[in-house]
């Protein structure tokens, strides 16, 4: 057997396991996976040498955040109900193909905006199976989600009962009662979803509800946290208020996504159990960092109860970067920026004071935790499979960084990039 090597010389390392850059380092890849890093690594013959010594390299970057299943976060509302669910698979596609091409080598789907179907896992066997290219995809194709609740996107249609009834029995995850939940999880494990992510609370982006309503009550809560575990998956919740965040961890929940209203007592909580949070701070930018003018882009009801819970998103957003929360980085994408546009959230990790390598470290090795995927990805060790990317721009200190992809790799294959700056 013929094995294929390459070996990358880096400008600046980041490996993933240290908060350093470590200079003039190389990188062994042998058939996809990295076989040895160091000053000075071995050169097999017939090597492949790839010159990476103008740019900071980081392990293959990880969004645990994403809704894939749209193709422009400006007409997603009508995605909902104008797209068949062929067409949300090829936006599902598409997406993995342009997160990629952005630097970021894995992603983590938390269920379908626009999509009640499964293909999601479609889109993730054929690109692990080298049908397609992409990025490798951990997902729950569909999240539990009560009538009328965030995850109700039917609820635009409450002032026509018949057709929003009509409309909600499309969603197989929607119901109600603890038995309807245990059967659903039961049901999302058997179709392939790799977690449980449920709608706990209300939020934004959605016209009748708010982010401080618990929209499942306990004993729905407690059903699908315990049935989950006695099946060996996690469960992760969108969840705003400290109370209800509280709640969920004495019922044993394994993280929670976005928190955006915490307080310093839930912190301390969310430390004491180690538990993760990926907080997507860039849909609430507009609020905590107040600018009117750019509130004015999002929709009616994004932009109402932005304005209503500035003070509150602001000092929940204090409270999460003072933290020692075990922080993943996701984007939660549907309201601004395109769902592929990762980078973005690094500008708000940095306009809100966050060491760099906390964000690095939230990227890679942190979401490598939540994704279950440790021993696959993450940094740059030997054994781990070859998931590399470069960056043009200076991380520490350019907020844009990680807009501007200048090489990535997966599993040894390299790709071509796009960055998120041009045009």
């Amino acid at each position: 057997m013929n094995r294929k090597y390459k070996r990358i010389h880096c400008g600046r390392l980041y490996d993933g396991i240290t908060e350093e850059w470590k200079s003039h380092q190389q990188i062994l890849v042998e058939d996809g996976r990295i076989a040895a890093v160091g000053a000075e690594v071995p050169a097999p013959e017939n090597v492949e040498e790839i010159d990476l010594t103008a740019y900071q390299v980081t392990p293959g970057l990880i969004d645990a955040h994403m809704h894939m299943d749209f193709w422009d976060w400006h007409t997603i509302r009508e995605e909902v109900y104008t797209t068949s669910e062929e067409a949300k698979t090829l936006a599902i596609a598409r997406c993995a193909k342009k997160t990629l091409q952005r630097g970021f080598t894995t992603v983590r789907h938390v269920g379908g905006i626009t999509g009640k179907g499964y293909g999601v896992l479609d889109v993730k066997r054929a690109i692990a199976a080298g049908y397609l290219e992409g990025a490798r995809i951990m997902a729950a194709p569909l999240f539990l989600c009560s009538p009328g609740s965030h995850g109700d996107l039917s609820q635009g249609f409450s002032r026509n009962p018949e057709l929003s009834a009509l409309l909600q029995k499309q969603r197989t995850t929607l119901g109600n009662g603890k038995d309807y939940f245990t059967g659903a999880v039961r049901e999302q494990i058997k179709y392939g979803s790799d977690f449980i992510k449920i709608m706990a609370t209300g939020g934004f982006f959605t016209p009748n509800d708010t982010p401080v309503q618990q929209q499942l009550n306990d004993e729905e809560l407690e059903a699908i946290i315990r049935t989950a575990h006695e099946l060996g998956k996690t469960v992760t919740a969108h969840v705003y208020t400290p109370s209800l965040m509280q709640k969920l961890i004495r019922f044993g929940i394994d993280g929670m996504e976005h928190g955006s209203l915490m307080d310093k007592e839930t912190a301390a909580l969310f430390e004491e159990k180690n538990l993760y949070l990926v907080p997507t701070f860039s849909p609430y930018e507009e609020a905590v960092h107040y600018d009117p003018e750019a509130i004015k882009d999002k929709q009616p009801e994004f932009r109402r109860k932005l304005e209503m819970y500035k003070d509150a998103l602001q000092a929940g957003r204090e409270v999460i970067c003072g933290s020692r929360i075990k922080l993943g980085y996701g984007t939660d994408f549907v309201a601004t920026h395109q769902n592929y546009e990762s980078g973005y959230e690094f500008v708000a990790w940095m306009n809100s004071g966050m060491d760099p390598f906390r964000a690095l470290k939230a990227a890679t090795r942190t979401n490598a935790e939540i994704l279950g995927l440790s021993d696959e990805i993450g940094s740059v060790e030997p054994g781990k499979s070859a998931d590399i990317s470069a960056w043009r721009r200076d991380i520490m200190h350019d907020p844009k960084a990680l807009l501007d992809c200048a090489f990535v790799m997966k599993e040894g294959k390299v790709y071509e990039t796009e960055s998120c700056l041009e045009g």
